[in-house]
């Protein structure tokens, strides 16, 4: 009896041993927006410090009252940077481009905004509204791309409502929707 108790205790240890080396589960982040919610997952395990990254400005309440500033039906919706007024809100140091991830720019996947400069990402991010392999790295014009580092996991319905917005320009900005689309907060999921 005793035999057959230390074995069950030494399986359950193997079993708990085994259970601290999966990874964590992965990272959500929802973005509760003016025209529904947008639930996230992000590929930490391939975009590091992109996730990272976006998380640290979720935290920071960085996202909440910015707009998806620039909506381009067919092709994505961008946001994560600008106020409605188009006042860009203060971000911190650019992160170094993860775009060689294995990570591909397809429809609802999510990715990081950038310059010219391959190196220049701080919160801006956009949601592809269809497969856009021209943006991988290894299709780009540019030989950089746009590292994508997760996915719409739930309310793509919506993503699909945000396209359809009519749009505009506002001072030097064109495909600005004309009605404003917040989002108002975006938290952490467990």
């Amino acid at each position: 009896m005793l035999r057959k108790l230390a074995r069950a205790i030494a399986g359950v240890t193997l079993t708990v041993s085994a259970l601290a080396t999966l990874p964590a589960l992965a990272q959500k982040v929802k973005l509760a927006t003016s025209m529904g919610d947008i639930v996230i997952e992000l590929d930490a395990a391939r975009a590091p410090r992109s996730a990272a990254n976006f998380v640290q400005y979720a935290k920071d309440g960085h996202f909440n009252g910015t707009i998806f500033h620039r909506v381009i039906d067919n092709f994505m919706i961008q946001g994560g940077g600008m106020l409605p007024d188009m006042t860009q809100k203060p971000t911190r140091t650019p992160i170094p481009l993860e775009s060689k991830n294995g990570l591909r720019n397809t429809r609802g996947t999510v990715a990081m905004a950038r310059t010219g400069d391959p190196n220049s990402a701080t919160s801006q991010f956009f949601i592809n509204l269809k497969d856009n392999a021209f943006l991988n790295a290894n299709e780009s014009p540019d030989p950089n791309g746009y590292a994508v580092f997760g996915k719409v996991v739930l309310g793509m319905d919506v993503v699909d409502k945000i396209r359809t917005v009519p749009t505009g320009s506002k001072g030097p900005h064109e495909n600005v929707p004309l009605d404003p689309v917040i989002i108002k907060q975006a938290t952490l999921e467990p």
